[in-house]
């Protein structure tokens, strides 16, 4: 597909990160000439898959299914590992319970359903996974032993991500233009004409009969932040990137586009209290949060539990609870720990960049914390006190719980007994919001009457519709991926049918 106008592209991506460059990938298999803007400079490409631990959630029926999409596995190594299947059904399951059963069914259907066939795909297009041992096994008797569906992390988190995505884009001859953010998307009647794109400060206008949108969603803008969901939200850290200011929803909106899912929500973690208020692309990776809570527990500034910390495995509730630390007083809380714990804490606990205070006994602790001391030692003597009797098993959830305190804690309760003590304050970091543009299985995005935008497609956090108040965590990499596969192809096909059609 080609033309002899220098400004013409078949496909125009906007947006660089993993569902943006998928879809690129994918468009040009279908043998479109492609063009990615990226808004940020090459230093500060990727959007926020450039700051995920890379986790990525997907169906497989077991061990072997992973030893396709990595086959460095060894058969010494395959006999160490209990790997639970984790079918479609389950992740399903999964995605509807974490939503309150409100993910829109044909996108959550296309999720589950293609999930594992876009991991054997990236695979295939050099993108290389590896194992998730330290976050999401124990050991037992010699065998590692997976838990909560979510086994598989791409290699290098998602600095690799990003970089193995744009190795393979440049392999097949995908331009990138960076510092290149598109403005204004162009119609013909209802069919995409061209985009506008400010380029070294001038607008160039570029021909095309398509155009992807993955350029993710408004987290990085306060005033829309304030105004969809909140002006408390002004308090949250940005995970991600800066440039995520929902430029791209502006530009379909203009255009007809269809606005859906839960605009007032979105993903949002406990993260360090120190972390940078935006994402520092000097850090990369997801350094700052701070998810072992469901081995102690939370206490806010006025020396208060306000969660069930135990209430289910954290790739079920990180995405929520951050926002409840967002409620507390100073939009602060502190995670408490004692050495019983502390050696099975997850990796970022150890990180320099982790803030962290501690103590040989709890009076000590509570000394150099920002609380009510008074409540903040009743509420532990409380705590202690409700623990029930138990086998403790952290890779699973053991009903390990407390008994008349409320909230309660469900699973893994033990009582902090044991110095030294720990304490890491955390506030609420926002990753991207859950509104977006109403589309298809296909990635057609849709006007006000449910009809498709010719040329006109989504991917990744841009699509409304498919998470709402929470997710099962690693489904926002998956999801991209998908749908930037999806749209991509759907692009690819639409332009190859407009140009035998003329």
């Amino acid at each position: 597909m080609t033309s002899k106008n220098d400004l013409y592209y078949d496909v125009v991506i906007v947006g660089a990160g993993n569902a943006a460059l998928c879809a690129a990938i994918a468009s040009c298999e279908s043998g479109a000439k492609v063009l990615v803007l990226e808004k940020g400079p090459k230093n500060k490409r990727g959007g926020n898959s450039f700051f995920t631990d890379g986790a990525i959630r997907f169906a497989f029926n077991g061990l072997e299914d992973l030893r396709e999409v990595i086959p460095k596995i060894t058969d010494e190594e395959a006999a160490k590992i209990h790997m639970p299947p984790y079918t479609v059904e389950q992740y399903h399951t999964d995605l509807m319970k974490a939503t309150g059963n409100k993910s829109e069914s044909e996108l959550a259907e296309h999720l589950v359903t293609k999930s594992y066939e876009t991991i054997k795909w990236m695979h295939e297009n050099k993108v290389d996974f590896d194992l998730i041992y330290d976050n999401q096994s124990f050991v037992k008797d010699g065998i590692n032993h997976f838990w909560g569906g979510l086994p598989v992390k791409t290699w290098n988190r998602g600095v690799g991500l990003i970089e193995q995505l744009n190795n393979r884009a440049e392999e097949l001859g995908i331009d990138v233009w960076y510092e290149s953010p598109a403005v204004k998307i162009n119609k013909d009647g209802n069919e995409i004409s061209s985009i506008v794109v400010k380029k070294k400060e001038k607008e160039v206008i570029v021909q095309t009969k398509s155009v992807v949108l993955a350029c993710g969603s408004f987290e990085a803008n306060k005033k829309l932040r304030a105004e969809k969901l909140g002006e408390i939200w002004n308090n949250a850290i940005v995970r991600g990137t800066e440039f995520n200011t929902g430029d791209g929803l502006s530009m379909a909106f203009e255009i007809g586009a269809q606005p859906f899912g839960e605009w007032n929500g979105c993903h949002s973690i406990g993260t360090d209290a120190n972390a940078p208020i935006v994402g520092d692309f000097t850090k990369p990776g997801d350094i700052f949060k701070k998810h072992s809570y469901p081995l102690g527990i939370m206490i806010n500034k006025e020396g208060n539990r306000f969660v069930d910390e135990g209430a289910d495995f954290r790739n079920f509730t990180y995405a929520k609870y951050g926002r409840e630390v967002l409620k507390q007083p100073g939009h602060i809380a502190y995670q408490i720990y004692d050495s019983q714990v502390r050696p099975m804490l997850r990796d970022e606990y150890d990180k320099e960049e982790a803030t962290c205070y501690k103590a040989e006994s709890i009076e000590e602790l509570v000394a150099q914390l920002d609380v009510n001391r008074e409540q903040f030692l009743q509420t532990i003597e409380a705590y202690n006190n409700a623990v029930q009797k138990g086998d403790y098993k952290p890779a699973e959830k053991d009903n390990k719980g407390t008994e008349g305190i409320t909230p309660p804690k469900s699973n893994w309760a033990l009582k902090i007994e044991k110095g030294p003590f720990y304490a890491f304050p955390v506030t609420c970091g926002i990753t991207f919001c859950f509104g977006g543009l109403k589309a298809n299985k296909k990635g057609e995005v849709l006007n006000n009457n449910d009809e498709p935008i010719n040329g006109l497609y989504a991917a990744g956090e841009m699509i409304g519709g498919i998470f709402y108040g929470n997710y099962p965590g690693g489904s926002g990499l998956m999801s991209g991926a998908v749908f930037g596969r999806t749209a991509g192809t759907s692009a690819g096909r639409y332009v190859k049918a407009q140009l035998n059609l003329n």
